[in-house]
């Protein structure tokens, strides 16, 4: 007997999104396997970014469907849109934080928008979640009184305090050093080992990629040219896949 198709709550078809006379996403056809970690690799520019907002529904295609948990998400209503977000947790590039809240209520604040929930309750949420972080003595700090990797981390709690599906993770390793950045891999990988879930992450850095993917996409010229597990896209001999996780100099990407 075969083996059973893996469930794809996240499925992009034949998107093609232009800004002006500028075409970001090209004919992008792409589905997430569900409870995995998929990064999303490709030069600047190429459409890593706005793909996060088309998921989300922050973008209409111009062309093609997002289908998300089975449904068409520009064949509903913006009501339903909103209740779809919900389910989504996103990490972005530098947190996110509201600065005039300490950690605590950056972390509350889905809680209260989006819930009816007791402050009893949401006090034990979040500080569940502040806990596997490692802030819990950070939670009357504010972002300007913590460096920039609690700054994520704290983002990172946010992200997953109304127990998302879906998780997305905008660049999370920009402005970290090396060792911060293996340090919040180590920590992707062990809420996800703990919680499940889809995980979507768009990065430039090649090592984040190798180390917390179970599956890479590779993105040029607003098309997906390689999609599958870790270890093929790094032994691929597509020329622009090796030259772009070898960081090599030779091959069809060049400066323009």
């Amino acid at each position: 007997m075969a083996a059973p198709e893996p469930r794809q709550t996240v499925q992009i078809r034949d998107v093609h999104k232009s800004f002006g006379s500028f075409d970001v996403l090209t004919g992008l056809t792409l589905n997430f396997v569900d409870d995995a970690i998929t990064t999303v690799l490709g030069p600047s520019g190429t459409g890593k970014s706005v793909l996060l907002k088309h998921i989300v529904g922050l973008l209409e295609p111009d062309q093609g469907e997002i289908i998300v948990f089975g449904q068409n998400i520009w064949n509903i209503t913006e009501r339903e849109r909103q209740e779809i977000r919900k389910r989504f947790g996103v990490l972005f590039q530098d947190g996110a934080l509201f600065g005039s809240m300490n950690i605590f209520d950056n972390v509350a604040f889905p809680l209260r928008k989006h819930t009816d929930k007791r402050e009893s309750e949401i006090r034990e949420i979040v500080m569940s979640r502040l806990d596997e972080v490692g802030l819990t003595r950070a939670v009357s700090k504010t972002p300007g009184e913590v460096s920039g990797g609690m700054k994520k981390r704290a983002g990172f709690a946010r992200a997953l305090v109304l127990n998302p599906s879906v998780v997305m993770f905008d660049e999370p390793d920009s402005g970290l050093d090396p060792v911060r950045t293996s340090l919040l891999n180590d920590l992707i990988l062990k809420v996800h080992a703990e919680h499940g879930g889809t995980y979507v992450l768009v990065t430039h850095d090649i090592r984040t990629a190798r180390k917390v993917s179970d599956y890479v996409g590779v993105l040029w010229k607003g098309k997906l040219i390689h999609y599958g597990e870790t270890e093929e896209a790094f032994n691929s001999d597509m020329p622009f896949v090796r030259q772009f996780l070898s960081g090599s100099s030779a091959g069809p990407l060049g400066m323009d």
